[in-house]
């Protein structure tokens, strides 16, 4: 999505400056085009060539420098420009913006901008709580569509504990990246169920499976960046794979629009899709969901016996099923199949039994595909078709079930409207 794309980022001085880097880096790695823009403050904390060099531009500093092509760069720029992210934005800055005072060449390349526009504010938490700067803010919200970032708690450079420090930037990336995606779920409510479940046996053991979550994040990623609201209902997996959910390490998951519960047995996982699934339009069930749990569950650790162990265990809630039996006309399901023999017999079964719109099936037996890989390959299963997509990372394959999905909802509208 950010091929093509101009991106300029305006770095003032503030000790995290240097994080800005990381930053332009990752819009480098999505090919995007990224200018840097310093303040001639900012060029105490990290060197202009650090930027030029990640870039391929010229970073700019001064407004009459001399050493580059001749045409009113605050101008051209500014045209060109599709996003301008002014991170870390000083109070000085945010009080020049606020008056209309361009004495910069970044103050003047802002102001003549068209494009999104994100202020991310990042000082002192006394400097941040300042009345002043907050009626700056303010100003700015009324008189302009910039997007404000608010800073984060943490530790600051001053040492002191509080309200100022810049987000991570996996949530920067994320927020400008939220920008360039098509909002063609816009409005649409999304679940989607996401990694293994645990059943216990005891205090100490539980039994569980190889689901990583990925699938589910990835799905959930791309519909949130679509403009769906989501929420993810998620066993146990690693924190890592949604934190670009979160603007810092200790932050709460801070994004508008997506929300993740977190359950850990197979009955948590039904009871939350049970009280959220009705307020849903699309449906997505991709947790690996464990069939049996044990009978009972023991008070205090098992001990080792000489004898063998047997374990009884009865039938989970089948939770596809059920949301299949009791989803309304106008909802989209859509379930998950992995698979060792038969794929397409098996998930064709599946689809019906299930009352299924859609089953994304997928076998173990490919290589690169099934759990804890980046990648997969898939076929998409359809009372009236069946599509193996190519082999492809997660990531894309989400984007592609999402797109089937908003295809049968508006079908299903369709058909609605056509019977009213």
């Amino acid at each position: 999505m950010l091929k093509g794309k101009t991106v300029v980022l305006g770095v003032c001085g503030s000790i995290a400056a240097y994080k800005i880097a990381d930053l332009v880096s990752k819009l480098k790695k999505a090919h995007a085009d990224v200018h840097v823009i310093m303040t001639r403050n900012a060029t105490n904390f990290i060197n202009p060539i650090t930027f030029e060099t990640l870039t391929g531009h010229k970073c700019l500093v001064e407004t009459f420098d001399r050493n580059f092509e001749f045409n009113v760069k605050h101008v051209s720029l500014a045209k060109k420009a599709d996003l301008f992210m002014i991170a870390p934005a000083t109070a000085n800055i945010i009080g020049k913006m606020a008056n209309g005072i361009c004495d910069d060449m970044l103050t003047t390349t802002f102001m003549a901008c068209k494009g999104i526009k994100i202020i991310v504010p990042t000082m002192n938490t006394d400097m941040y709580d300042n009345p002043i700067l907050q009626a700056n803010l303010d100003k700015i919200k009324e008189y302009t569509d910039c997007v404000i970032v608010e800073p984060v708690v943490g530790q600051l450079a001053c040492g002191s504990i509080g309200k100022g420090c810049l987000p991570s930037i996996d949530f920067l990336y994320e927020k400008i990246l939220y920008y360039f995606y098509p909002k063609d779920l816009s409005g649409v409510s999304v679940l989607i169920t996401a990694g293994p479940t645990q059943e216990p046996l005891d205090p100490v053991r539980y039994i569980t499976n190889h689901s990583s979550g990925k699938m589910g994040f990835a799905i959930a990623r791309n519909a949130y960046l679509r403009g769906a609201r989501v929420t993810v209902v998620s066993g146990p997996v690693d924190p890592n794979l949604y934190e670009w959910l979160k603007r810092d390490i200790q932050d709460m998951l801070s994004v508008t629009g997506i929300e993740v519960k977190s359950v850990k047995s197979a009955k948590e996982m039904f009871d939350t899709v049970q009280s959220e699934y009705a307020s849903k339009k699309i449906i997505i069930m991709a947790a690996a969901v464990a069939d049996y749990t044990p009978v009972t569950v023991a008070e205090n650790k098992m001990k080792k016996s000489d004898d063998d162990l047997s374990i009884p265990l009865k039938r989970t809630t089948d939770i596809l099923k059920y949301v299949g039996e009791n989803k309304s006309d106008n909802q989209v399901l859509i379930g998950f199949s992995m698979e060792t023999e038969n794929l397409i017999e098996n998930s064709k079964k599946k689809l019906e039994k299930k009352n299924a719109d859609m089953i994304c099936a997928n076998s173990l037996n490919d290589k690169g595909a099934g759990f804890r890989v980046d990648t997969d390959l898939i076929t998409l299963i359809k009372k009236d078709s069946v599509v193996e997509l190519p082999f492809d990372t997660k990531e894309n394959l989400a984007s592609k079930i999402l797109d089937e999905a908003k295809a049968i909802l508006e079908s299903k509208n369709e058909s609605k409207n056509i019977i009213n």
